[in-house]
Formats: C-alpha cells, sequence, structure tokens
C-alpha cells in the first residue's frame, strides 16, 4: 500500500490562486559552514536571489565560453533530442544535459565555488536536477516569459517542495538592453498556482514559447506592484542566484550582442522528483532528472 503525497502547491486546475509558500528559504541551520557569508545569505533569504560579481574568472570564462561555441556548432549535437532550436533563426538555442555532454562543464558543476553553495542553501547533499547552456544572439532571439521555474518542476517534473536553486553564470556580458534576466524581488514567498491543464508533450512547445503555466496579466501586475522588478547586468564570469520560486523573465535580444549563460538547477537529495503533480507523464530525464546521485 502506498501513502499518496500532500500537494502544497495545487497548479493547472480551472482558476489561478495566490498562496502563501509553506518552505523555509535557506534550508541550512544558521551558522552552517558554507562560501556564502551569512549577510548575503540574508539577502538571499529576504529577496530570492543573490548575485555574484566573479564566480569565474576571465580565463576560465573564455575556456568555457570556447566549449559552449564548440558544443552549439556540432552538427551531433544539434541532432540530438536535448538541443532547442530558436523558431525564428533556426541557430540553436538551449542545449539541455551539457553535464553529462561536456566534461569541462561536468567540472564547473563540482565545483565548489557552485555545488558549495548550493549544499549551504538547501541544507543538505544536492544533486543536478537540470543543466543547459543558453545561447542568445544578437539580431532577435526571443525571450522567456514571466513564470516560476517551481510551478513547472511541481506540476511537470514531479517536485514536491521548494527545495530547489539555479544559478546562472554568465558567459558574455549583460548589459541593460541584451536580453538579461529579471526578477520580482520577494516573489518567492507566494507561490501562483497557474490555471489551465498541461497539454501532453508540452514541454516540445514550452522550451520555444511557454503557454501552460503562464500567469495572467492582472496577477503579474500586482506581483510588479507590490515587489518591484530587478533586471541583473554584469561582466562575463558574474552569477546570479535564485529560489526555484521567483518570478522572472526576460525579454529578446535585438541589440548586436550577444548573451549566453550555463545555467545550472540543484535539488536537495531529500526532495526528489515524484510523480508529476500536474501533468499526464513526467517530462524526459534529460530536462528533469530521475537520477538523484549526489554530486561529489
Amino acid at each position: 500500500m502506498t501513502t499518496a503525497i500532500t500537494d502544497l502547491y495545487p497548479t493547472r486546475g480551472t482558476t489561478e490562486a495566490a498562496v502563501p509558500r509553506q518552505d523555509p528559504v535557506v534550508w541550512s541551520a544558521p551558522g552552517a559552514p558554507g562560501p556564502i557569508a551569512p549577510s548575503a545569505l540574508q539577502s538571499y533569504e529576504r529577496d530570492g536571489f543573490l548575485a555574484i560579481e566573479e564566480l569565474i574568472t576571465p580565463a576560465e570564462v573564455a575556456t568555457y565560453r570556447a566549449e559552449l561555441n564548440r558544443l552549439v556548432s556540432d552538427p551531433a549535437v544539434r541532432a540530438d533530442e536535448r538541443s532547442i532550436i530558436e523558431p525564428k533563426s533556426q541557430d540553436v538555442r538551449t542545449v539541455f544535459e551539457v553535464h553529462r555532454i561536456s566534461e569541462l562543464f561536468a567540472g564547473l558543476v563540482r565545483d565548489e565555488r557552485v555545488v558549495g553553495r548550493a549544499r549551504q542553501i538547501l541544507g543538505s547533499d544536492v544533486y543536478v536536477h537540470q543543466s543547459r547552456i543558453n545561447v542568445k544572439p544578437g539580431f532577435g532571439a526571443s525571450g522567456f516569459y514571466w513564470h516560476s521555474d517551481f510551478e513547472t518542476w511541481h506540476a511537470e517534473d514531479g517536485l514536491p517542495r521548494m527545495r530547489t536553486v539555479s544559478v546562472s553564470i554568465a558567459l558574455t556580458e549583460n548589459f541593460d538592453t541584451n536580453g538579461g534576466l529579471m526578477i520580482m524581488p520577494g516573489s518567492h514567498r507566494t507561490f501562483l498556482g497557474c490555471a489551465g491543464e498541461t497539454p501532453k508533450d508540452n514541454y516540445k512547445k514550452s522550451l520555444q514559447m511557454q503557454d501552460a503555466g503562464t500567469p495572467s496579466d492582472e496577477m503579474l501586475t500586482a506581483f510588479a506592484d507590490r515587489h518591484g522588478i530587478r533586471l541583473f547586468t554584469g561582466k562575463a564570469g558574474s552569477a546570479t542566484w535564485f529560489d526555484c520560486n521567483a518570478m522572472h523573465g526576460s525579454g529578446d535580444n535585438i541589440t548586436p550582442y550577444p548573451r549566453s549563460n550555463v545555467f545550472i538547477v540543484f535539488n536537495s537529495v531529500e526532495n526528489t522528483a515524484e510523480e508529476p503533480f500536474a501533468a499526464p507523464v513526467p517530462r524526459p530525464s534529460f530536462i528533469g532528472a530521475r537520477d538523484f546521485t549526489p554530486v561529489r
């Protein structure tokens, strides 16, 4: 006999609903060791994000950017199901599970500057729920509409609790004009359950343009009025850590200046994926991992 799992965050129903967060933001005990200073950890807990001016060095940026360029120009990688193609330009937009495709990016995942911060925030060992490289070339690369990652990971991957953190590491400079990351500070403390059923194989469409799991204009306006919007800029090598439930998005890049990053999602080994809470079947494992081996 199996025990039913309580759904703390209902979504994809007939109506949209905002409910208070039921989980901690920082899961480690006060004073727990780690690379994040106590004041920075408090800031993360309050705002739902933490920006770091230089997570990796300029020399490392050059190495990782060369690897990114190698991967997106490889015909075998382009043909792989883990690659998502930009609808307008037909260029490679995203390559998923990059830590399994590239030993260089696998090493970055294991780097204590990266995984150490994830362990400190989540208060446990962690595994990679998702990794990818994002390529946002100039002259028309499309953005991502406002959303909470947790809403999707809960509904379609089966993550039960908000014990997941993402890091976006810039491999090109983030200007205020080239489609950078925007977050609503403090929005991570409210879960927004979206309206509408999840279509079969929704991921095939949503990775190019979102539909299911998209908040209404009215709710986004209310969130923005309450929390404001923060746009992240920074040199290549900078990084932004953000909570799984932070409302975020990015605009199109119509400038000549590309924006590329490596994106890693760490989940607690104590929060492993169950059956999806609001989808017919789980998404493929290269998007939402079903291997929960801790990062060592």
